[in-house]
């Protein structure tokens, strides 16, 4: 088969959204697939070879977010570009202006089309300040989401709550983690060392986006809160954001690391004690997933990969709110037996997700799709 594969973030972006797909792409290679990724240049790409699969298109930077880059409209290149080689199926990733010009562009040639729905724009609206936008927002995703023949999900509750809200065709997509990466090996005395940390003393993580829509507050207050009982403790910061220079002017004690990469993340994951998770806006949370088979206990709400992954007081913490996500922190700091079980048992949990398995049902949706747009059109010919 023959897939394109559109998007506005992938590496060396790092973001969930960016790791996910390249992740999809990679599994569809393997299977042996033929692709075409279609993405906005990078300033990374200047001065490297870019192989012909990739097509790349105009971006702008994203406002606030310094690094990421979207799209511009490009129908016109996408339709030239896949009538001289049609693809089977096209995957949108996104739902900035390439994502709407690949929706586009696939309808005017008859190719069906898949959009994964991977960012809560809406809750966004609230976490910048504009709460009366949340409505908006989500019209605008539901239309976008309609415009393709099936919207891609990651949890049977986003599912439910999609569909309840007027999308339609929504498809469960399945997450997995890389085991062979994300492992309790990986722990690394030498980097606890530089965090200012012995083998007895906790480390506390955060690995994630450092911006508003994450409810970094409550990691802070839950911090603080089990830092009383655990003065020992340190805050660990991993990833960026228009959020981080406010916090480490605020608290100079935290420790921030900065992006990391590939087999860095795993050793950053692996060498912290604790995972505070305190985001409300996920449509998943793949470092949920690399938390748990990093052998660290997680602390998340529960929803999105808390609520199809962890099962609380077994695997972590899955909470309901703000007070009870403190009280789980400041109860897993507390108890080091505790910690250890419920990291073990994280960790073998883990062991039955396959990427594999992920590449293998994501190939066959889209294959799906083809094949139906291609019975519909014989019966239109007959």
């Amino acid at each position: 088969m023959r897939y394109a594969i559109v998007t506005e973030t992938y590496p060396p972006e790092i973001n969930g959204v960016a790791l996910t797909v390249q992740g999809l792409e990679h599994g569809l290679r393997a299977r042996g697939h033929e692709l075409m990724l279609v993405r906005p240049r990078q300033d990374a790409d200047e001065g490297i070879a870019i192989s012909a699969d990739t097509l790349l298109v105009r971006g702008a930077g994203l406002p606030r977010y310094p690094g990421l880059r979207f799209g511009l409209p490009a129908t016109t290149t996408l339709l030239r570009r896949w009538t001289d080689s049609r693809p089977d199926a096209v995957y949108v990733a996104t739902e900035g202006p390439l994502g709407w010009s690949a929706l586009r562009a696939a309808r005017k040639l008859g190719i069906p089309a898949a959009t994964g729905f991977h960012t809560r724009f809406d809750q966004y609206m609230r976490d910048y300040g504009m709460p009366f936008l949340e409505g908006t927002a989500l019209r605008w995703m539901r239309r976008f989401h309609n415009g393709g023949d099936a919207t891609l999900v990651p949890t049977r509750e986003l599912a439910d709550f999609l569909q309840a809200q007027g999308f339609r065709k929504v498809a469960r997509l399945a997450r997995a983690v890389d085991t062979e990466q994300f492992d309790p090996s990986r722990r690394d005395r030498l980097l606890r060392s530089s965090w200012g940390l012995g083998e007895g003393d906790l480390a506390v993580i955060y690995l994630g986006r450092i911006a508003p829509e994450k409810n970094l507050d409550l990691a802070v207050r839950a911090f603080r809160q089990l830092q009383r009982n655990r003065p020992d403790a340190r805050l660990v910061w991993v990833g960026d954001g228009p959020a981080r220079a406010k916090l480490a002017q605020e608290h100079p004690d935290f420790i921030f690391c900065g992006l990391q990469r590939g087999a860095e993340v795993a050793r950053h994951f692996a060498s912290a004690d604790l995972f505070l998770f305190p985001s409300h806006s996920e449509t998943f949370g793949n470092t949920t997933l690399e938390a748990m088979a990093s052998g660290v206990v997680t602390v998340a709400f529960d929803y999105g990969a808390a609520r199809e992954h962890l099962r609380n007081g077994i695997e972590g913490a899955a909470v309901d709110n703000d007070a009870d996500f403190i009280a789980a922190a400041v109860k897993l700091a507390d108890d080091d037996a505790l910690r250890r079980t419920l990291a073990g048992n994280a960790h073998r949990a883990m062991q039955a997700l396959h990427p594999e398995q992920v590449a293998t049902d994501f190939d066959a949706l889209l294959c799906g799709l083809a094949d139906s747009r291609k019975a519909h059109a014989s019966i239109a010919i007959a």
